[in-house]
């Protein structure tokens, strides 16, 4: 999978979830073995992205980890509030 489809992933699973889908965006870093995806939404968003006791947030990141990019990088999935 490439990094476009990996955000392409995180827009679809993010974007049914909150009021305002406008305002999510992706961004990503790179370090020597990772791919971090920042993930921001709106303010009034947020408590829908993580959910109780973060079980939302958990289950987005279940899913975006088991994705394998072409390079031998793993993936994260950064949250920002």
């Amino acid at each position: 999978m490439t990094e476009a489809e990996v955000t392409n992933l995180i827009l679809t699973i993010v974007k049914p979830l909150v009021e305002n889908p406008d305002d999510v965006q992706v961004g990503q870093k790179q370090d020597d073995h990772y791919v971090y995806f920042e993930l921001s939404v709106n303010a009034d968003d947020i408590g829908r992205i993580i959910g109780k006791h973060g079980q939302v947030a958990q289950a987005i990141r279940t899913i975006i980890y088991g994705v394998r990019l072409a390079s031998s990088k793993r993936v994260r999935l950064n949250i920002l509030d």
